[in-house]
């Protein structure tokens, strides 16, 4: 009866949490669209984003700073994503995932998964519903996902790498989260719309995340982190949450 109870009183603070942070989010959504250009440090959707402060991490240590392992330049991974077939049965994705990869990701699976075990990434983000269509369709096809040494994989972009059955990430790569970003200079769609959107995508991630088996807790970490920034996931974070599990840089 107790661990009944206590399952009970953590989907209920999760859920609240959940609420919460969609509040945040289109309030910021509102903020950002408020603002002109030039008052943006970092303009969202530009390829590497900056950390966001985080008073526990130590800014001294290496392992803390993961844009310095970052080897792609950034106008490569802001071009509309790739698709590579390389040799090991390795599918590269890299660059930005665009409205229309998705579809994209399918026919390339379609006429060449058979050779498919991994998909690499190496991406700044970009759609989310295309995200959530390549993340189901690699778990669909058993593929495993990985982010390699030197690889980016932030904002909509850890989605798809959820969608391995086995997620590897280098202790040398960037894995980022960051809240949902509509686009500034978009029309005026009210508080209540912007809300009621906000809670819809962040329920759908949630539910994502679990189906996935990864714990939907670390999407918490997006929801607070204003999308002109980015919360660089460290290792353990990855590995509590089972959204991925350290690979060596060196194999």
């Amino acid at each position: 009866m107790a661990s009944i109870e206590d399952g009970t009183i953590l989907k209920t603070v999760f859920f609240a949490m959940l609420a919460g942070a969609a509040w945040v989010l289109a309030s910021d959504y509102f903020e950002l669209n408020a603002m002109q250009p030039q008052d943006l440090a970092v303009t969202p959707g530009d390829p590497m984003l900056p950390a966001v402060d985080r008073p526990e991490i130590d800014p001294d240590n290496p392992a803390y700073r993961p844009l310095e392992h970052i080897r792609t330049p950034p106008e490569q991974l802001a071009e509309p994503l790739s698709i590579e077939l390389l040799g090991g049965g390795v599918l590269m994705l890299s660059g930005t995932i665009v409205p229309g990869a998705a579809a994209s990701f399918a026919d390339e699976i379609a006429r060449r998964g058979d050779y498919v075990e991994t998909v690499a990434l190496n991406s700044p983000g970009g759609s989310v519903e295309d995200a959530l269509v390549i993340g189901r369709l690699i778990r669909e096809s058993g593929f495993s996902t990985a982010v390699g040494d030197g690889a980016l994989c932030g904002s909509s972009c850890p989605l798809v790498l959820a969608g391995g059955v086995e997620r590897i990430v280098s202790d040398n790569a960037a894995v980022g989260v960051h809240q949902i970003y509509a686009g500034a200079g978009g029309d005026d769609i009210g508080s209540a719309q912007a809300m009621s959107d906000a809670q819809s995508i962040t329920a759908r991630i949630a539910r994502y995340l679990g189906e996935m088996g990864i714990d939907p807790l670390v999407w918490i970490n997006a929801m607070e982190t204003p999308p002109d920034r980015l919360y660089f996931l460290t290792m353990d974070e990855m590995e509590q949450t089972r959204l991925a599990a350290l690979s060596d840089p060196d194999q």
